[in-house]
């Protein structure tokens, strides 16, 4: 039985990672971590600049040394969308966290995201939307705990399915959340 210390979110670009998952966290007693955010702070650079500057493979590079180097305990951490090309990163998230896919269909994607090289978005030349969605629909549900279908969701709702997932591994799986 795995012992949960951490709450993870992944998915693609625009699904409300981050937005959610601040909430989320504050509503369940953890603090928010967002490896975007780890991967700028320790780069000092932006997600377009690294993508910009170093291509793809660099900042995949980047992102999977971020992941296999989290060691926070009690913590809701909102992962970028491209994580799931890290096995290795996600492997050592799974070794401790509930991870939860949040999920949107394409549709609704393309709706919700602008320019998706202004986002800092990982798309090797000649790739869209679509093409990306394809690729890591699988490695998402590959990874996955628990599967929440954001479609109709408003970001309340969103929030308390996350917080639903998060009582009932809690419970069935007696997952230890909040120590540190």
């Amino acid at each position: 039985m795995r012992e949960y210390k951490n709450i993870v979110l992944i998915g693609m670009p625009g699904v409300g990672k981050s937005t959610a998952g601040v909430i989320a966290a504050k509503t369940l007693g953890l603090k928010f971590e967002d490896t975007d955010l780890m991967i700028q702070t320790n780069e000092h650079r932006l997600l377009r600049q690294i993508i910009a500057e170093d291509g793809v493979e660099g900042f995949l590079r980047i992102e999977e040394n971020v992941l296999k180097n989290i060691d926070q305990k009690g913590y809701l951490i909102a992962t970028g969308g491209s994580a799931v090309y890290s096995f290795e990163g996600m492997e050592h998230l799974r070794e401790n966290s509930l991870i939860i896919y949040l999920h949107l269909g394409l549709d609704e994607l393309t709706h919700r995201l602008g320019n998706l090289q202004n986002r800092g978005v990982v798309l090797k030349p000649g790739q869209i939307l679509a093409d990306i969605y394809d690729e890591r629909l699988p490695l998402y549900r590959r990874f996955a705990d628990i599967e929440i279908d954001e479609t109709g969701l408003d970001l309340e709702a969103t929030v308390a399915k996350i917080c639903s997932g998060a009582s009932i591994y809690n419970y069935s799986q007696n997952a230890d959340l909040t120590n540190s």
